[in-house]
Protein backbone atom coordinates (compact mmCIF):
# COMPACT_ATOMS: atom_id res chain seq x y z
CA UNK A 1 0.00 0.00 0.00
CA UNK A 2 2.94 2.27 0.63
CA UNK A 3 3.43 2.50 -3.33
CA UNK A 4 0.19 3.16 -3.69
CA UNK A 5 -0.63 5.88 -1.69
CA UNK A 6 2.92 7.42 -2.71
CA UNK A 7 1.07 7.59 -6.13
CA UNK A 8 -2.20 8.39 -5.53
CA UNK A 9 -0.92 11.37 -3.52
CA UNK A 10 1.40 12.01 -6.47
CA UNK A 11 -1.20 12.05 -9.10
CA UNK A 12 -4.08 14.08 -6.50
CA UNK A 13 -6.52 16.29 -8.11
CA UNK A 14 -6.56 18.88 -5.37
CA UNK A 15 -5.64 22.56 -7.07
CA UNK A 16 -8.77 22.97 -9.26
CA UNK A 17 -9.96 24.09 -6.22
CA UNK A 18 -7.34 24.35 -3.60
CA UNK A 19 -4.03 26.58 -3.34
CA UNK A 20 -0.09 25.66 -2.49
CA UNK A 21 -0.25 26.89 0.90
CA UNK A 22 2.80 28.60 2.27
CA UNK A 23 5.30 27.07 4.94
CA UNK A 24 6.06 30.54 7.07
CA UNK A 25 8.75 31.08 9.88
CA UNK A 26 6.66 31.93 13.30
CA UNK A 27 9.47 34.24 14.12
CA UNK A 28 8.42 34.64 18.11
CA UNK A 29 8.12 31.24 18.94
CA UNK A 30 11.16 30.13 17.17
CA UNK A 31 12.86 33.01 18.99
CA UNK A 32 10.98 31.49 22.79
CA UNK A 33 11.74 28.08 21.97
CA UNK A 34 14.92 28.05 20.33
CA UNK A 35 13.89 25.97 18.03
CA UNK A 36 13.27 26.79 14.14
CA UNK A 37 8.72 26.37 13.79
CA UNK A 38 7.23 26.74 10.63
CA UNK A 39 3.40 27.21 10.33
CA UNK A 40 2.33 25.26 7.39
CA UNK A 41 -0.52 27.73 6.48
CA UNK A 42 -3.80 25.61 5.50
CA UNK A 43 -5.74 28.02 7.22
CA UNK A 44 -5.27 30.26 4.13
CA UNK A 45 -7.42 27.85 1.86
CA UNK A 46 -10.59 29.46 0.56
CA UNK A 47 -12.50 27.48 2.65
CA UNK A 48 -10.04 28.06 5.61
CA UNK A 49 -9.61 24.86 6.08
CA UNK A 50 -7.75 21.93 4.70
CA UNK A 51 -10.81 19.32 4.23
CA UNK A 52 -11.33 20.94 0.39
CA UNK A 53 -8.20 18.86 -0.96
CA UNK A 54 -9.39 15.39 -0.01
CA UNK A 55 -13.26 16.50 -0.41
CA UNK A 56 -12.76 17.91 -4.30
CA UNK A 57 -10.28 14.90 -4.95
CA UNK A 58 -12.60 11.79 -4.07
CA UNK A 59 -15.70 14.06 -6.12
CA UNK A 60 -13.50 14.14 -8.88
CA UNK A 61 -12.74 10.63 -8.91
CA UNK A 62 -15.88 9.53 -9.07
CA UNK A 63 -17.73 8.09 -12.32
CA UNK A 64 -19.39 11.07 -13.90
CA UNK A 65 -22.60 8.84 -13.77
CA UNK A 66 -22.54 8.84 -10.10
CA UNK A 67 -20.89 12.36 -9.68
CA UNK A 68 -24.16 13.76 -12.13
CA UNK A 69 -26.75 12.17 -9.32
CA UNK A 70 -25.08 14.01 -6.50
CA UNK A 71 -23.12 13.47 -3.29
CA UNK A 72 -23.77 14.23 0.17
CA UNK A 73 -21.88 14.28 3.43
CA UNK A 74 -22.44 15.06 7.05
CA UNK A 75 -20.34 17.38 9.08
CA UNK A 76 -20.16 19.99 11.33
CA UNK A 77 -18.06 22.56 9.41
CA UNK A 78 -14.88 22.41 7.57
CA UNK A 79 -15.81 19.15 5.89
CA UNK A 80 -19.58 20.52 4.54
CA UNK A 81 -17.74 23.63 3.44
CA UNK A 82 -15.12 21.27 0.85
CA UNK A 83 -17.74 19.00 -0.08
CA UNK A 84 -19.94 22.26 -1.25
CA UNK A 85 -16.73 24.12 -2.83
CA UNK A 86 -16.30 20.98 -4.74
CA UNK A 87 -19.55 20.28 -5.91
CA UNK A 88 -20.43 23.76 -7.09
CA UNK A 89 -17.12 23.29 -8.96
CA UNK A 90 -17.66 20.05 -10.89
CA UNK A 91 -20.96 21.12 -11.80
CA UNK A 92 -23.04 18.99 -9.46
CA UNK A 93 -25.47 19.13 -6.32
CA UNK A 94 -24.32 18.19 -2.88
CA UNK A 95 -27.05 17.74 0.58
CA UNK A 96 -25.09 18.23 3.80
CA UNK A 97 -26.40 17.35 6.93
CA UNK A 98 -25.51 19.48 9.85
CA UNK A 99 -25.63 18.88 13.58
CA UNK A 100 -28.70 21.34 14.83
CA UNK A 101 -26.25 22.53 17.28
CA UNK A 102 -23.80 23.72 14.43
CA UNK A 103 -23.65 27.56 14.69
CA UNK A 104 -25.51 29.54 12.14
CA UNK A 105 -22.44 31.23 10.79
CA UNK A 106 -21.34 27.59 9.40
CA UNK A 107 -24.76 26.72 8.38
CA UNK A 108 -24.98 29.85 6.33
CA UNK A 109 -20.91 29.33 4.77
CA UNK A 110 -22.19 26.26 3.54
CA UNK A 111 -25.59 27.46 1.94
CA UNK A 112 -23.18 29.99 0.44
CA UNK A 113 -21.15 27.90 -1.65
CA UNK A 114 -24.77 26.52 -2.81
CA UNK A 115 -25.01 22.86 -1.12
CA UNK A 116 -28.30 22.35 0.52
CA UNK A 117 -27.80 22.15 4.07
CA UNK A 118 -30.34 19.65 6.14
CA UNK A 119 -30.21 19.76 10.31
CA UNK A 120 -30.68 16.84 12.10
CA UNK A 121 -29.17 15.53 15.63
CA UNK A 122 -27.87 16.98 18.40
CA UNK A 123 -24.66 15.57 17.77
CA UNK A 124 -22.10 14.44 14.19
CA UNK A 125 -23.24 10.73 14.88
CA UNK A 126 -26.68 11.79 14.23
CA UNK A 127 -26.04 13.59 11.48
CA UNK A 128 -24.23 11.01 9.99
CA UNK A 129 -26.95 8.14 10.24
CA UNK A 130 -29.48 10.63 8.73
CA UNK A 131 -26.80 11.54 5.88
CA UNK A 132 -26.39 7.53 5.22
CA UNK A 133 -30.32 6.82 5.24
CA UNK A 134 -30.90 9.73 2.62
CA UNK A 135 -27.77 7.98 0.78
CA UNK A 136 -29.63 5.37 0.08
CA UNK A 137 -33.49 7.03 0.01
CA UNK A 138 -31.68 9.69 -2.94
CA UNK A 139 -29.25 7.27 -4.71
CA UNK A 140 -26.61 9.69 -3.57
CA UNK A 141 -22.73 9.60 -3.13
CA UNK A 142 -21.67 9.76 0.45
CA UNK A 143 -18.40 11.56 0.81
CA UNK A 144 -16.84 10.44 4.11
CA UNK A 145 -14.87 13.54 6.05
CA UNK A 146 -11.64 10.89 7.00
CA UNK A 147 -11.83 7.14 6.14
CA UNK A 148 -11.31 6.82 2.07
CA UNK A 149 -8.38 6.54 0.32
CA UNK A 150 -8.85 8.81 -2.13
CA UNK A 151 -9.41 11.47 0.65
CA UNK A 152 -6.74 10.83 2.63
CA UNK A 153 -4.52 11.31 -0.62
CA UNK A 154 -5.83 14.77 -0.91
CA UNK A 155 -5.07 15.29 2.40
CA UNK A 156 -1.63 13.93 1.46
CA UNK A 157 -0.62 16.57 -1.03
CA UNK A 158 0.19 18.66 1.81
CA UNK A 159 2.81 16.33 2.77
CA UNK A 160 4.03 16.81 -0.70
CA UNK A 161 4.20 20.49 -0.74
CA UNK A 162 5.61 20.46 2.82
CA UNK A 163 8.92 18.41 1.50
CA UNK A 164 9.25 20.63 -1.86
CA UNK A 165 9.09 23.61 0.24
CA UNK A 166 11.64 22.40 2.67
CA UNK A 167 14.33 20.39 1.68
CA UNK A 168 17.06 20.91 4.88
CA UNK A 169 16.36 18.48 7.68
CA UNK A 170 13.33 18.30 9.51
CA UNK A 171 13.26 17.12 12.60
CA UNK A 172 9.49 16.49 13.29
CA UNK A 173 6.09 17.20 11.78
CA UNK A 174 3.03 17.94 14.08
CA UNK A 175 -0.61 16.97 12.79
CA UNK A 176 -3.74 17.29 14.53
CA UNK A 177 -6.18 14.36 14.40
CA UNK A 178 -9.91 13.73 14.63
CA UNK A 179 -10.54 11.04 12.19
CA UNK A 180 -7.22 10.30 11.15
CA UNK A 181 -7.50 11.27 7.57
CA UNK A 182 -5.02 14.40 7.25
CA UNK A 183 -2.11 12.36 9.35
CA UNK A 184 -2.63 9.53 7.85
CA UNK A 185 -2.06 10.99 4.55
CA UNK A 186 1.36 13.40 5.09
CA UNK A 187 2.49 10.30 7.35
CA UNK A 188 2.08 8.10 4.04
CA UNK A 189 4.01 10.68 1.91
CA UNK A 190 6.73 11.85 4.10
CA UNK A 191 7.38 8.56 5.72
CA UNK A 192 8.15 6.94 2.33
CA UNK A 193 10.60 9.77 1.57
CA UNK A 194 12.14 11.11 4.32
CA UNK A 195 11.40 7.92 7.07
CA UNK A 196 13.66 9.83 9.27
CA UNK A 197 11.13 12.71 10.03
CA UNK A 198 9.15 11.88 13.18
CA UNK A 199 5.37 12.46 12.33
CA UNK A 200 3.66 13.30 15.65
CA UNK A 201 -0.04 13.72 16.14
CA UNK A 202 -2.18 15.71 18.25
CA UNK A 203 -5.47 15.18 20.17
CA UNK A 204 -7.05 17.17 23.04
CA UNK A 205 -6.83 15.02 26.01
CA UNK A 206 -10.26 14.82 25.97
CA UNK A 207 -11.48 13.50 22.69
CA UNK A 208 -8.52 11.28 22.08
CA UNK A 209 -9.62 8.43 20.09
CA UNK A 210 -7.05 7.36 18.13
CA UNK A 211 -4.14 7.66 20.89
CA UNK A 212 -6.56 5.15 22.91
CA UNK A 213 -7.10 2.87 19.64
CA UNK A 214 -3.52 2.59 18.82
CA UNK A 215 -2.93 1.73 22.40
CA UNK A 216 -5.24 -0.93 22.22
CA UNK A 217 -4.09 -2.18 19.25
CA UNK A 218 -8.00 -1.73 17.77
CA UNK A 219 -10.13 0.89 16.96
CA UNK A 220 -12.12 1.67 20.12
CA UNK A 221 -14.87 4.43 20.07
CA UNK A 222 -15.39 7.38 22.69
CA UNK A 223 -18.61 7.19 24.74
CA UNK A 224 -18.01 11.29 24.63
CA UNK A 225 -15.76 13.91 23.55
CA UNK A 226 -14.85 17.08 24.42
CA UNK A 227 -16.04 19.82 22.03
CA UNK A 228 -13.90 22.53 22.45
CA UNK A 229 -11.43 21.82 19.51
CA UNK A 230 -14.84 20.63 17.68
CA UNK A 231 -12.77 20.07 14.09
CA UNK A 232 -11.64 16.98 15.97
CA UNK A 233 -14.04 15.88 18.05
CA UNK A 234 -14.60 12.09 16.41
CA UNK A 235 -15.75 9.25 19.05
CA UNK A 236 -13.90 6.60 16.25
CA UNK A 237 -11.23 7.09 13.82
CA UNK A 238 -11.44 5.50 10.53
CA UNK A 239 -10.52 2.02 9.90
CA UNK A 240 -8.03 2.83 7.07
CA UNK A 241 -6.67 5.48 8.82
CA UNK A 242 -5.89 3.57 12.24
CA UNK A 243 -3.93 1.19 9.56
CA UNK A 244 -2.12 3.80 8.29
CA UNK A 245 -1.29 5.52 11.55
CA UNK A 246 -0.14 2.60 13.40
CA UNK A 247 2.43 1.90 10.45
CA UNK A 248 3.68 5.56 10.06
CA UNK A 249 2.99 7.45 13.18
CA UNK A 250 5.98 7.51 15.71
CA UNK A 251 4.09 9.18 18.80
CA UNK A 252 1.15 10.99 19.71
CA UNK A 253 0.59 14.50 22.24
CA UNK A 254 -2.28 15.38 24.13
CA UNK A 255 -2.72 18.47 24.94
CA UNK A 256 -5.43 20.56 26.95
CA UNK A 257 -8.27 23.06 26.66
CA UNK A 258 -5.79 25.50 28.10
CA UNK A 259 -3.04 25.15 25.93
CA UNK A 260 -4.95 25.29 22.75
CA UNK A 261 -5.64 28.57 23.68
CA UNK A 262 -2.09 29.76 24.26
CA UNK A 263 -1.13 28.35 20.71
CA UNK A 264 -4.21 30.51 18.93
CA UNK A 265 -2.54 33.71 20.79
CA UNK A 266 0.83 32.44 19.78
CA UNK A 267 -0.26 32.19 16.21
CA UNK A 268 -1.80 35.45 16.32
CA UNK A 269 0.82 37.07 17.50
CA UNK A 270 3.64 35.73 14.26
CA UNK A 271 1.13 35.96 12.01
CA UNK A 272 -2.05 38.39 13.06
CA UNK A 273 -4.36 35.14 11.77
CA UNK A 274 -6.84 33.62 14.17
CA UNK A 275 -6.98 29.82 13.97
CA UNK A 276 -9.62 27.66 15.49
CA UNK A 277 -9.15 25.37 18.41
CA UNK A 278 -8.43 22.61 15.97
CA UNK A 279 -6.14 24.73 13.99
CA UNK A 280 -3.77 25.21 16.89
CA UNK A 281 -3.45 21.99 18.13
CA UNK A 282 -0.71 21.17 16.58
CA UNK A 283 1.61 24.31 17.26
CA UNK A 284 0.69 23.44 20.76
CA UNK A 285 2.02 19.96 20.86
CA UNK A 286 5.23 21.29 19.01
CA UNK A 287 5.60 23.90 22.23
CA UNK A 288 4.69 20.75 24.68
CA UNK A 289 7.36 18.49 22.60
CA UNK A 290 10.24 21.68 22.78
CA UNK A 291 9.79 21.27 26.67
CA UNK A 292 9.34 17.97 26.87
CA UNK A 293 12.09 16.53 24.99
CA UNK A 294 14.63 19.41 25.62
CA UNK A 295 15.65 20.02 22.29
CA UNK A 296 17.26 22.90 20.96
CA UNK A 297 18.27 24.15 17.14
CA UNK A 298 15.76 21.63 15.10
CA UNK A 299 13.11 22.41 12.55
CA UNK A 300 9.99 21.69 13.76
CA UNK A 301 6.86 22.13 11.38
CA UNK A 302 3.27 22.69 12.72
CA UNK A 303 0.35 21.90 10.36
CA UNK A 304 -2.32 24.80 11.14
CA UNK A 305 -5.32 23.23 9.56
CA UNK A 306 -8.09 25.59 10.22
CA UNK A 307 -9.50 28.43 10.97
CA UNK A 308 -13.21 29.00 10.92
CA UNK A 309 -13.17 30.07 14.36
CA UNK A 310 -16.69 31.44 16.01
CA UNK A 311 -16.06 35.26 16.89
CA UNK A 312 -17.98 34.84 20.16
CA UNK A 313 -15.41 31.95 21.50
CA UNK A 314 -12.92 34.73 21.53
CA UNK A 315 -13.61 35.98 24.81
CA UNK A 316 -13.24 32.32 26.01
CA UNK A 317 -10.22 31.98 24.26
CA UNK A 318 -7.97 35.07 25.63
CA UNK A 319 -9.65 34.72 29.22
CA UNK A 320 -7.90 31.00 28.90
CA UNK A 321 -4.49 31.83 26.77
CA UNK A 322 -2.98 33.37 29.81
CA UNK A 323 -3.62 29.91 32.49
CA UNK A 324 -2.75 27.98 28.92
CA UNK A 325 0.75 29.78 28.36
CA UNK A 326 1.37 29.56 32.33
CA UNK A 327 1.44 33.52 32.70
CA UNK A 328 -1.53 33.66 35.14
CA UNK A 329 -1.45 31.41 38.96
CA UNK A 330 -4.84 31.40 40.96
CA UNK A 331 -4.36 30.45 44.19
CA UNK A 332 -6.76 30.16 47.28
CA UNK A 333 -5.01 31.42 50.29
CA UNK A 334 -5.90 31.55 53.49
CA UNK A 335 -4.75 34.28 56.52
CA UNK A 336 -5.73 35.42 59.90
CA UNK A 337 -8.85 37.60 60.06
CA UNK A 338 -7.05 40.39 62.14
CA UNK A 339 -5.55 43.80 61.77
CA UNK A 340 -2.31 43.35 59.37
CA UNK A 341 -2.16 40.23 57.64
CA UNK A 342 -3.69 41.58 54.41
CA UNK A 343 -1.08 43.82 54.64
CA UNK A 344 1.65 41.36 55.26
CA UNK A 345 -0.38 39.23 52.71
CA UNK A 346 0.27 42.20 49.39
CA UNK A 347 3.91 42.33 50.74
CA UNK A 348 4.13 38.15 49.62
CA UNK A 349 2.97 39.57 46.14
CA UNK A 350 5.33 42.22 45.70
CA UNK A 351 5.47 43.91 42.31
CA UNK A 352 3.59 41.22 40.38
CA UNK A 353 0.27 42.24 38.59
CA UNK A 354 -2.46 40.84 39.99
CA UNK A 355 -5.48 39.83 37.46
CA UNK A 356 -8.08 39.16 40.32
CA UNK A 357 -8.69 39.59 43.95
CA UNK A 358 -11.87 38.32 45.91
CA UNK A 359 -12.46 38.70 49.24
CA UNK A 360 -15.35 38.73 51.58
CA UNK A 361 -15.55 38.59 55.38
CA UNK A 362 -17.39 35.46 56.40
CA UNK A 363 -15.46 34.07 59.77
CA UNK A 364 -14.26 35.49 62.69
CA UNK A 365 -10.73 33.60 62.95
CA UNK A 366 -9.96 33.35 58.89
CA UNK A 367 -10.28 35.18 55.79
CA UNK A 368 -10.24 33.38 52.54
CA UNK A 369 -8.64 34.90 49.71
CA UNK A 370 -9.34 33.97 45.67
CA UNK A 371 -6.10 35.51 43.66
CA UNK A 372 -5.34 35.60 40.21
CA UNK A 373 -1.09 36.55 39.90
CA UNK A 374 0.92 37.54 36.36
CA UNK A 375 3.46 35.31 36.73
CA UNK A 376 6.43 34.63 34.71
CA UNK A 377 6.53 30.65 34.22
CA UNK A 378 5.50 27.87 36.32
CA UNK A 379 8.90 28.09 38.63
CA UNK A 380 7.52 31.53 39.78
CA UNK A 381 4.29 30.17 40.95
CA UNK A 382 5.73 27.54 42.95
CA UNK A 383 8.28 30.35 44.58
CA UNK A 384 5.03 32.09 45.43
CA UNK A 385 3.24 28.88 47.04
CA UNK A 386 6.38 28.78 48.96
CA UNK A 387 6.37 32.43 50.13
CA UNK A 388 2.78 32.41 51.15
CA UNK A 389 3.46 29.22 53.62
CA UNK A 390 6.76 30.78 54.85
CA UNK A 391 4.61 33.56 55.91
CA UNK A 392 2.14 30.99 57.93
CA UNK A 393 -0.38 30.62 55.14
CA UNK A 394 -2.09 28.08 54.42
CA UNK A 395 -2.34 28.29 50.35
CA UNK A 396 -4.26 26.21 47.75
CA UNK A 397 -2.71 26.14 44.10
CA UNK A 398 -5.94 26.35 41.92
CA UNK A 399 -4.36 26.94 38.75
CA UNK A 400 -5.35 23.70 37.12
CA UNK A 401 -8.28 23.15 38.92
CA UNK A 402 -11.69 23.35 35.96
CA UNK A 403 -14.36 24.38 37.79
CA UNK A 404 -12.47 27.34 39.55
CA UNK A 405 -10.89 28.34 36.23
CA UNK A 406 -14.63 28.41 34.56
CA UNK A 407 -16.98 29.75 37.62
CA UNK A 408 -15.89 29.96 40.97
CA UNK A 409 -13.69 32.96 40.07
CA UNK A 410 -16.70 34.60 38.67
CA UNK A 411 -18.61 33.80 42.31
CA UNK A 412 -16.49 33.86 44.77
CA UNK A 413 -17.59 34.33 48.45
CA UNK A 414 -20.68 32.48 48.95
CA UNK A 415 -20.94 30.14 51.77
CA UNK A 416 -24.89 29.90 53.16
CA UNK A 417 -26.45 28.04 56.01
CA UNK A 418 -29.07 27.30 54.26
CA UNK A 419 -27.53 25.07 51.64
CA UNK A 420 -28.16 21.68 53.90
CA UNK A 421 -27.83 18.67 51.88
CA UNK A 422 -25.80 20.39 48.72
CA UNK A 423 -24.64 18.39 46.26
CA UNK A 424 -22.08 20.05 43.63
CA UNK A 425 -22.10 19.54 39.89
CA UNK A 426 -20.53 20.75 36.49
CA UNK A 427 -22.72 19.75 33.39
CA UNK A 428 -21.72 20.47 29.54
CA UNK A 429 -25.09 20.12 27.37
CA UNK A 430 -24.85 21.58 23.91
CA UNK A 431 -25.91 25.10 23.61
CA UNK A 432 -29.14 25.12 21.64
CA UNK A 433 -32.71 26.69 22.69
CA UNK A 434 -33.55 24.67 25.10
CA UNK A 435 -30.85 22.40 26.20
CA UNK A 436 -31.08 24.82 29.81
CA UNK A 437 -34.79 24.07 29.99
CA UNK A 438 -34.46 20.29 29.18
CA UNK A 439 -31.83 20.59 32.39
CA UNK A 440 -34.63 22.21 34.94
CA UNK A 441 -37.80 20.37 33.74
CA UNK A 442 -35.94 17.05 33.76
CA UNK A 443 -34.94 17.32 37.33
CA UNK A 444 -37.39 16.36 40.31
CA UNK A 445 -39.39 19.12 41.55
CA UNK A 446 -38.98 18.23 45.34
CA UNK A 447 -35.43 19.14 44.73
CA UNK A 448 -33.83 22.78 45.40
CA UNK A 449 -31.40 24.72 43.09
CA UNK A 450 -29.30 25.95 45.87
CA UNK A 451 -26.36 27.50 43.71
CA UNK A 452 -26.57 27.74 39.79
CA UNK A 453 -24.20 29.41 37.61
CA UNK A 454 -24.40 29.30 33.84
CA UNK A 455 -21.42 31.35 31.49
CA UNK A 456 -22.26 31.65 27.96
CA UNK A 457 -18.36 31.54 26.65
CA UNK A 458 -18.87 31.44 22.62
CA UNK A 459 -18.58 27.72 22.41
CA UNK A 460 -20.70 25.70 21.03
CA UNK A 461 -21.56 23.86 23.94
CA UNK A 462 -22.91 25.45 27.29
CA UNK A 463 -21.08 24.62 30.89
CA UNK A 464 -22.88 24.99 33.62
CA UNK A 465 -22.52 24.39 37.41
CA UNK A 466 -25.33 23.68 39.87
CA UNK A 467 -26.07 23.23 43.56
CA UNK A 468 -28.78 20.80 44.28
CA UNK A 469 -30.66 20.04 47.94
CA UNK A 470 -31.06 16.30 47.69
CA UNK A 471 -32.16 14.74 50.96
CA UNK A 472 -29.71 11.54 51.63
CA UNK A 473 -32.44 9.06 51.28
CA UNK A 474 -33.28 9.94 47.98
CA UNK A 475 -29.65 9.67 46.49
CA UNK A 476 -30.69 6.54 44.66
CA UNK A 477 -33.17 9.06 42.12
CA UNK A 478 -30.23 11.43 42.20
CA UNK A 479 -27.96 8.96 40.08
CA UNK A 480 -30.78 7.48 37.98
CA UNK A 481 -31.66 11.88 36.93
CA UNK A 482 -27.78 11.79 36.43
CA UNK A 483 -27.79 8.38 33.97
CA UNK A 484 -30.76 9.58 31.95
CA UNK A 485 -29.99 13.03 31.44
CA UNK A 486 -27.57 12.27 28.47
CA UNK A 487 -25.01 15.30 29.51
CA UNK A 488 -21.31 15.01 30.36
CA UNK A 489 -21.25 15.74 34.16
CA UNK A 490 -18.70 15.77 36.73
CA UNK A 491 -18.85 15.87 40.81
CA UNK A 492 -17.71 18.58 42.31
CA UNK A 493 -18.77 17.50 46.47
CA UNK A 494 -14.76 17.08 47.54
CA UNK A 495 -13.68 19.52 45.20
CA UNK A 496 -11.08 21.82 47.84
CA UNK A 497 -12.25 25.30 45.73
CA UNK A 498 -15.89 25.02 46.82
CA UNK A 499 -15.41 23.48 50.06
CA UNK A 500 -13.53 26.43 51.20
CA UNK A 501 -15.55 28.82 48.96
CA UNK A 502 -19.17 27.86 48.66
CA UNK A 503 -20.04 24.77 50.85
Amino acid sequence: MQSDYLERILTARVYDVAQETPLEVALNLSTRLNNRLLLKREDMQSVFSFKLRGAYNKMAQLPWELLAQGVIAASAGNHAQGVALSARQLGTKAIIVMPVTTPQVKVEAVRARGAEVVLHGDTYDDAYSHARKLEQEKGLTFIHPFDDPDVIAGQGTIGMEILRQYQQPIHAIFVAIGGGGLISGIAAYVKRLRPEIKVIGVEPVDANAMQKSLQAGQRLRLSQVGLFADGVAVREVGEETFRLCQKYVDDIILVDTDATCAAIKDVFEDTRSILEPAGALAVAAAKTYVEQEQIQGQTLIAVACGANMNFDRLRFVAERAELGERREAIFAVTIPEKPGSLRQFCRCIGKRNLTEFNYRIADKNEAHIFVGVQIQNQADAARMVDGFELNGFKTLDLTDDELTKMHLRHMVGGHSLLARDELLYRFEFPERPGALMQFVDSMSPDWNISLFHYRNNGADYGRIVVGVQVPPHEMLEWQAFLDTLGYRYWDENQNPAYRLFLA
